[in-house]
Protein backbone atom coordinates (compact mmCIF):
# COMPACT_ATOMS: atom_id res chain seq x y z
CA UNK A 1 0.00 0.00 0.00
CA UNK A 2 1.55 3.36 -0.91
CA UNK A 3 1.70 6.38 1.78
CA UNK A 4 -1.09 8.43 1.39
CA UNK A 5 -0.51 11.57 0.27
CA UNK A 6 -1.62 15.32 2.28
CA UNK A 7 -3.85 17.72 0.84
CA UNK A 8 -1.06 20.67 0.62
CA UNK A 9 -3.98 23.35 0.34
CA UNK A 10 -5.64 22.25 3.50
CA UNK A 11 -2.12 21.70 5.46
CA UNK A 12 -1.81 25.35 5.12
CA UNK A 13 -4.86 26.54 6.68
CA UNK A 14 -5.24 24.08 9.48
CA UNK A 15 -3.02 23.55 12.53
CA UNK A 16 -3.21 20.81 14.92
CA UNK A 17 -3.64 21.80 19.21
CA UNK A 18 -1.93 19.88 21.56
CA UNK A 19 -4.64 17.81 22.43
CA UNK A 20 -5.48 16.95 18.92
CA UNK A 21 -8.00 19.76 17.76
CA UNK A 22 -7.50 21.35 14.53
CA UNK A 23 -7.91 24.95 14.46
CA UNK A 24 -8.86 27.07 11.46
CA UNK A 25 -8.86 31.04 10.55
CA UNK A 26 -12.49 32.53 10.24
CA UNK A 27 -14.00 33.80 6.56
CA UNK A 28 -15.01 37.12 5.74
CA UNK A 29 -12.05 39.15 6.79
CA UNK A 30 -10.38 39.78 3.05
CA UNK A 31 -12.19 42.56 2.07
CA UNK A 32 -15.19 44.33 1.65
CA UNK A 33 -14.45 45.71 5.34
CA UNK A 34 -15.78 49.24 5.26
CA UNK A 35 -19.43 47.93 6.05
CA UNK A 36 -18.41 45.31 8.78
CA UNK A 37 -17.98 47.56 12.78
CA UNK A 38 -15.07 47.34 14.64
CA UNK A 39 -16.13 44.71 16.61
CA UNK A 40 -17.06 42.25 13.80
CA UNK A 41 -13.61 42.46 12.59
CA UNK A 42 -12.07 42.26 15.75
CA UNK A 43 -13.62 38.60 16.00
CA UNK A 44 -13.17 37.49 13.19
CA UNK A 45 -9.06 37.68 13.90
CA UNK A 46 -9.53 34.86 16.47
CA UNK A 47 -8.81 31.43 15.07
CA UNK A 48 -11.52 29.20 15.87
CA UNK A 49 -11.70 25.17 16.48
CA UNK A 50 -13.34 23.04 13.57
CA UNK A 51 -16.37 21.64 13.91
CA UNK A 52 -16.82 18.28 15.34
CA UNK A 53 -19.18 17.13 12.37
CA UNK A 54 -15.81 17.81 9.83
CA UNK A 55 -13.50 16.21 11.90
CA UNK A 56 -14.30 12.87 10.13
CA UNK A 57 -13.24 14.39 6.76
CA UNK A 58 -10.36 16.48 8.03
CA UNK A 59 -8.91 13.71 9.33
CA UNK A 60 -8.73 12.00 6.49
CA UNK A 61 -7.44 14.82 3.96
CA UNK A 62 -5.10 15.52 7.10
CA UNK A 63 -3.55 11.71 7.23
CA UNK A 64 -0.09 12.88 9.04
CA UNK A 65 -0.87 16.67 10.59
Amino acid sequence: MPKMKTKRAAAKRFKVTGTGKLKRNKAYRRHILTKKSPKTKRNLRKQEVVDVSNVKNMKKILPYI
